[in-house]
């Protein structure tokens, strides 16, 4: 499995530390947020709704380098628009391998 790193995010600071930290801070509070609307959604079957999430969130793990995590995030939100719920276990672990991550910052 993939593990998050800062490599885009340093590009995109380019050596500004505070950038850096507030991007950083914005992802930390958005992203539990955001999951648990996801796992509020999936759990009522508004597959539109959770793939709405997907996508949003699918911007965070590109921000934080899961390159392969991004390419199932967006096969998975393309399947939640068509109220298929394959990738939901992969999808589910990138999620839950970006919380135990952003409990480390």
């Amino acid at each position: 499995m993939e593990q998050p790193n800062h490599s885009y995010i340093d590009q995109l600071a380019a050596g500004n530390e505070i950038f850096k930290e507030k991007l950083l801070g914005v992802i930390k509070d958005e992203f539990p947020e955001e999951k648990a609307i996801y796992h509020k959604n999936i759990k009522a079957k508004n597959y539109k709704e959770a793939a709405e999430n997907v996508h949003k969130i699918k911007h965070k793990i590109s921000i934080l380098g899961l390159e392969k995590s991004y390419e199932i995030a967006v096969s998975f939100e393309n399947n939640l628009k068509e109220e298929n719920t394959t990738l939901r276990v992969e999808f589910e672990t990138i999620l839950n391998v970006i919380s135990e991550y952003l409990i480390t910052l």
